[in-house]
Parts: structure tokens; sequence; C-alpha cells
């Protein structure tokens, strides 16, 4: 008996802790018009991944994760500096020589390392296959514009790869630059109370660019929850809601 659990000790040891896999989180996939698959890794809140064609992108990568286990970054795009949005120790980590950072003006001036600064209506090809361009990010609400003002420039991408074109809003309201985009395949409007969208603004941005998919994020994080089951009754037959761990 003893001989067997020493020799269980061993085996365990070479095969379980020496290889480890990676840490996993949340997944999705969707086929882009090329026929390529695309996969979004959600992480929380406004912190995502999107893996195409061999190049691993993150967008507002911040929190507490276990980012030394997930891909380097070949693209990192930052919407804005606010601490939800911004972390320049998890940047570090995701870097390698070769990885380009594009970032909003705000972002630009805490940035560290070399970040190519991103107006809104900018438009940048980093990255074989990708296309980026910047679109507004800002409030409208009375007494919600001092949170995101349309003065700082803060940035929504639209990412356009294997024929797809995937839009992640970053935090903004339901305002003109929002409402007039055009060709937007999938969508990740941001839903919480009082910073980003109500509910009500979400749904309007989704009827007026009509997503395949939409994905509602950033809808955690504060004291008033998001009615995630309003919302999707509130466009259904628009586009198609997927819904992952994203407070």
């Amino acid at each position: 008996m003893r001989k067997f659990v020493i020799l269980m000790s061993i085996l365990s040891t070479l095969f379980g802790c020496a290889k480890k896999s990676p840490t996993a989180y949340p997944q999705d996939s969707v086929t882009a018009a090329d026929g390529s698959q695309i996969t979004f890794t959600f992480y929380a809140h406004a912190s995502l991944g999107i893996a195409w064609n061999g190049i691993q992108i993150y967008v507002d990568p911040v929190g507490e994760f276990d980012w030394q286990s997930q891909p380097k970054a070949d693209l990192v795009l930052v919407t804005h500096s606010h601490y939800d949005h911004l972390e320049l120790s998890t940047i570090e980590q995701l870097q390698t020589e070769k990885t380009i950072v594009l970032c909003d003006k705000t972002s630009a001036e805490a940035f560290e390392h070399d970040c190519v600064t991103m107006l809104p209506r900018a438009i940048s090809m980093p990255v074989e296959g990708v296309t980026v361009r910047a679109v507004a990010a800002y409030n409208i609400s009375e007494g919600h514009t001092d949170f995101h003002p349309k003065s700082r420039e803060d940035c929504g991408y639209l990412i356009t790869l294997g024929g797809t074109t995937i839009y992640v809003a970053g935090d903004t309201e339901d305002n003109e630059d929002v409402l007039a985009l055009k060709d937007v395949d999938i969508a990740f409007l941001p839903v919480n109370q009082p910073y980003t969208m109500t509910v009500e603004q979400a749904t309007r941005v989704v009827k007026a660019i009509k997503p395949k998919i939409f994905y509602p994020y950033h809808y955690g994080q504060v004291d008033e929850k998001t009615d995630i089951e309003a919302l999707k009754k509130a466009v259904e037959g628009v586009t198609e809601v997927r819904v992952f761990p994203m407070e």
C-alpha cells in the first residue's frame, strides 16, 4: 500500500502539477464573413479577448485574473483611462516586443510605453488583416455628462477582421455618433447606470445599428442592477442576444 501511495504521488507530480492547463474563462465563437472563426473570451465587466486567425486582441484588459496563463497580445485596445478600463500592470503582463497598443487621448497621457493615440474617427491597420476605427464615446443625459464628456475624446472601436465588423463601444450613451454607425455585425454595448446606457438607450442603439449579434457588457459593479431579461425582450426579433458574465 505504501509503495502504491508513493507511486501515485510521483505520477501526480510528473503528470499533474507539471502540466497544468491555462486558466479557462467563458468563451463564445462566431463565424466571420470569410468563414474563419472569431473567438471571444469574457473576463469581466469591460475586459474582453478576441482571437482570430492566430491574432490575439484584448480590449480594456483589467482585473485580478490569471493573465500569465492567457495568450500574449498582438494588439491591445484601450477605450479610456478610468480604472476599470486601463491597468498598465495588466497590459505589461500581456505584452511582447511586437505588441501594438491603440489608446484614446487620456490613456496616452498615462501610458508609460509606446501607445498609438486614437482620436474619434481615426482609422488604423495595426495588424495584418485587422482594421480598427475609433468611434466617439460620451454621455448625453442630463446630469451624466461629467462621467464621460465628449471633450475627453474617449473611444469605442470598430474592429473589422475576416470581413466581419465588431463594435466594442466603451463607456458611452446613445449619442449621435453611435446611432449613425453602419454595417455593424456584432455589438458589445455597455448597460449600467448611471455611467453608461439604460436598457432603453441600449435598445435604441440596437434598433438603429441592427447588429446580427448583441453582447451586453459592462452591466455590473453598480448598485442599480441591469434588467438583462427586459433588455433581451426589448430587442427580440431585431438581433440575437448572447449574455455572458460581464458584470
